[in-house]
């Protein structure tokens, strides 16, 4: 197997735009401008004779000629520093894109060895770098449970165990809270943007109070913050949308390929990943099964009370595309 550096881009010299360099159309084309300006507007202020003392004359052409020969330069370097980003960025998505492929060829080629020191390196330093919502999750402490487990969403205020709290006469204090809406249930398994998203953070607290939705929360949490680690997120999937019809299949309890357009994530090598660290790690398996049943039990629940639009709306949720991922991994629509 030859040594992933060999794949990986090299990123010091990811930044050297050749554009940078020499004189390109867009200098030529102001330099154009500006001279056809200045002989244009010089020529008019020699040959029409003006009221205006000297002086005053001097300043007139000075800022009739200068300024905008000023405003088409800062134009032009406008102009040229937005190619120039463009290129850097598409040169960016290209190493990450490599160094992504070099891990995947070597996680299904090694056979259980470790990645390459370095490789892991690159990929830590870059994926650091992307802004994403398990990162901002995992650094909220508004969210997780002081002194805690790592990346862990806080659980209801209840004793340790399954039992709640009961009124004098026998009632469980949870059935005094007023019932999840769906436009809440959603929003939760969809998590906070930003830090700075009220609705979102106020949607996860109230969905929080609810057992069953902060239990599937919880084991949400934990395999986004899993995936994460191997530079799986959430947000870079687009997935092929199901119909309602056939998530309410799934809710009624059919497995198989009658249900095989739920699998609708097609990112190979976020399968390539999440398989190999199915078959590796035993925690993160145990956290994906864990998931799924959560799942599976949350979303019966939820599906009768809910709209197609409901259901549309929560399949694009985070929680749903880690389902569809950990899904197919799993076996579930085979």
């Amino acid at each position: 197997m030859s040594d992933p550096k060999d794949a990986r881009p090299t990123l010091p010299g990811l930044y050297a735009c050749s554009e940078a360099e020499g004189v390109t159309g867009i200098e030529i084309a102001a330099m154009v401008v500006s001279v056809v300006w200045v002989c244009l507007s010089g020529w008019y202020f020699l040959s029409v004779p003006t009221a205006q003392s000297g002086a005053l004359r001097f300043l007139l052409g000075v800022m009739v000629i200068v300024m905008p020969v000023a405003m088409i330069w800062v134009a032009a370097l406008a102009i040229r520093a937005a190619r120039v980003m463009r290129t850097e960025s598409a040169r960016l998505q290209a190493a990450i894109d490599a160094i992504r492929q070099a891990y995947v060829a070597q996680a299904q080629s090694g056979k259980g060895q470790p990645p390459h020191p370095a490789l892991l390196k690159r990929l830590d330093d870059i994926a650091g770098a992307q802004k994403n919502l398990e990162g901002t999750l995992a650094m909220l402490g508004g969210i997780r449970q002081a002194g805690g487990a790592q990346g862990a969403l806080p659980a209801p205020d209840m004793p340790d165990g399954d039992h709640q709290p009961t009124l004098s006469l026998g009632t469980p204090a949870e059935a005094l809270q007023p019932p999840l809406s769906n436009g809440d249930y959603i929003r939760a398994l969809h998590f906070p943007e930003t830090a700075e998203d009220e609705d979102g953070f106020a949607a996860l607290r109230r969905a929080l109070k609810d057992r069953g939705t902060a239990k599937l929360i919880q084991a949400a949490q934990d395999v986004l913050t899993l995936m994460s680690q191997d530079g799986i997120y959430m947000d870079d999937l687009r997935p092929d949308m199901a119909r309602p019809e056939v998530w309410r299949a799934f809710a009624k309890g059919e497995r198989g390929r009658s249900i095989a357009s739920l699998g609708g994530i097609r990112d190979r090598s976020s399968l390539a990943l999440a398989a190999g660290r199915m078959r590796e790690d035993p925690i993160f398996r145990d956290a994906a099964h864990h998931f799924l049943r959560r799942f599976d039990t949350s979303f019966a629940g939820f599906e009768p009370n809910a709209t197609d639009e409901d259901i549309s709306a929560f399949a694009m949720t985070r929680t749903s595309r880690a389902f569809m991922l950990l899904g197919r991994v799993a076996g579930t629509f085979d």
